[in-house]
């Protein structure tokens, strides 16, 4: 309990003190619903035993990830009741604006939405659940929402001057105003600021090291790795404003992470975007969102069951899909063979098997340019033990 206070204080006098000033992204956009979404954020009195806001898992000092211990540990988030743990790793939101709605695309591929499975459409409809979610804010339902909501007496003219004089007459417009509000404050550059050294390089204001540019090179590559098949949305690489993934979905045959599945008491496979409740397609069993990759260095573990705390091991991972090495069958982290994945079926082989295996001297070079991803704000957790 007294980490996570601490903890509260320091996230809310850091996004007070960074979110003062708000630019925009290029999304539909209001300054003032912004604000009230900063406070909404920072606020623990949304939640059932009023220690935990938004910003408790999405910490404005760690990426707007969950830094806490017992999630680096577990994977998963510790939830308002100090005894919940979820089954899936908790994502950082910076960059989580530039994420499309749920949808389909003419080729049929499901692409967009939040949450690992896409069950929200929007950033709104995301902002609605972890409220009401049991196992990490855990209030019962909207009107208990609401009712905490009005005993701060800041809120209410607050509210009524954005959403109109009648918005606490409707429970259910009243916290779809609230969700659009935190919406709201996602869109502002303290979210979305693409100044990491990636972008200073491609703006002539940094320089890559040798390491660093080859990285790059193989990353964009058509030839030499598939990085780019799920992790590039703009057309061409070098372009501004990447950001390192294409929003759709893929199982990658990651495996169970059996600690977590221990700390939740969870059996079922996670089936993932086959849990939306719009998708009934066998074939999307085991696939998840494609993730961004900026600040993926500062924000471990990794995979949606948060199963990799190193991110060469992600790399390796990956690599093990094409190399025929006996090194390479090895996960670093257990010095076994990597575990079978969890759903077997549906695996994204065209897309893994793309390009040749990587020496240890290419796999190195990919994670320092990941790491010129990190927001200029954030690239002192690099140097950070604990991330």
């Amino acid at each position: 309990m007294k980490y996570i206070l601490i903890q509260m204080l320091k996230t809310a006098f850091i996004g007070l003190l960074l979110g003062m000033s708000f630019q925009v992204s290029a999304q539909p956009f209001d300054t003032a619903k912004a604000e009230l979404g900063q406070r909404l954020f920072f606020d623990t009195n949304l939640s059932h035993n009023r220690t935990q806001s938004c910003a408790t898992c999405h910490a404005p000092s760690a990426a707007f990830a969950d830094s806490r211990p017992n999630r680096v540990d577990s994977a998963a988030s510790l939830g308002d009741d100090e005894q919940s743990f979820g089954d899936r790793n908790t994502p950082m939101i910076t960059y989580a604006a530039q994420t499309p709605d749920f949808h389909q695309n003419a080729q049929g591929i499901y692409a967009g939405g939040f949450f690992w499975d896409g069950r929200a459409a929007n950033l709104a409809e995301q902002a609605k659940g972890p409220p009401l979610n049991p196992i990490e804010m855990g209030m019962s339902d909207e009107e208990s929402v609401i009712e905490r909501i009005l005993e701060n007496p800041i809120y209410p003219p607050l509210f009524k001057g954005l959403y109109g004089e009648s918005i606490f007459l409707d429970t259910q417009a009243a916290y779809n105003a609230m969700a659009d509000a935190l919406a709201h404050f996602e869109r502002t550059e303290l979210f979305n600021p693409f100044d990491s050294k990636y972008d200073r390089y491609l703006q002539g204001n940094a320089e890559l090291t040798p390491e660093e540019e080859l990285g790059m090179t193989l990353f964009f590559s058509q030839q030499f790795t598939n990085c780019n098949l799920c992790h590039q949305l703009n057309p061409l690489p070098g372009r501004e404003n990447e950001v390192f993934s294409n929003f759709e979905y893929h199982n990658i045959g990651v495996p169970v992470n059996t600690k977590l599945r221990q700390i939740n008491g969870v059996t079922d496979k996670d089936v993932g975007l086959f849990a939306h409740p719009g998708v009934d397609d066998p074939s999307s069993i085991g696939k998840f969102k494609t993730p961004s990759l900026r600040n993926v260095a500062v924000t471990r573990p990794y995979m949606h069951n948060g199963v990799f705390q190193d991110l060469r091991t992600v790399i390796l991972f990956y690599n093990q899909y094409n190399s025929r090495s006996a090194k390479m069958r090895i996960n670093p982290e257990t010095g076994l063979e990597w575990d079978l994945p969890e759903v077997p079926e549906n695996i994204s082989l065209t897309e893994l098997q793309t390009g040749p295996a990587l020496d240890d001297k290419r796999v190195d070079a990919l994670v320092a340019f990941l790491k010129t991803l990190t927001d200029a704000r954030f690239e002192h957790l690099l140097h950070d033990s604990t991330h």
